[in-house]
């Protein structure tokens, strides 16, 4: 799991065991960065783990398996932190036009084995971790969004 990775620099090394630990099985959850200059520094380092003309980023239809293995869910849900949406009085989008659109991609291995799932202009994490701290948060994104989200990829992995 890494989240906040619109800063991330994978050294040398890094790449190369990140690649070997997905080709073999394992499997990497990405979440809660913001924003088209936070998409383009993950997109950079992530194509140096797996080049896109070989291994391409694409977004997860709302008909695969991810999306209603347990839970039905039919779009991708904007979660932004419970600070954000506290302090600018409800709204989701935690860097206005350019993060308005919540995005769930994938990356699959070459037999059609969904190796890393990325959550972009969204913040599963915070459904999470800060439930407690507003009822109306806890019910409107932890209740609702986060938990179900989350639900269906650890068993969705955990299945295939």
């Amino acid at each position: 799991y890494m989240l906040e990775v619109g800063g991330l620099y994978f050294q040398d090394d890094e790449v190369e065991r990140l690649r070997d630990y997905l080709l073999r099985g394992g499997f990497l959850m990405v979440d809660d960065f913001w924003g088209s200059q936070e998409w383009a520094n993950w997109e950079y380092e992530i194509s140096r783990v797996f080049p896109p003309e070989e291994y391409p980023m694409i977004d997860i239809p709302l008909t695969h398996g991810i999306f209603h293995i347990v839970f039905e869910i039919t779009e991708v849900p904007q979660i932004p932190s419970v600070w954000f949406w506290q302090g600018s009085g409800g709204q989701t989008s935690e860097r206005g036009e350019d993060s308005a659109v919540p995005h769930c991609r994938g990356i699959f291995d070459k037999k059609g084995r969904l190796m890393v799932v990325v959550l972009h202009n969204t913040d599963l994490g915070d459904g999470w971790e800060e439930e407690a701290r507003n009822p109306q948060y806890f019910e409107e994104f932890s209740k609702k969004r986060a938990y179900p989200l989350g639900i269906n990829i650890v068993v969705y992995v955990m299945t295939h």
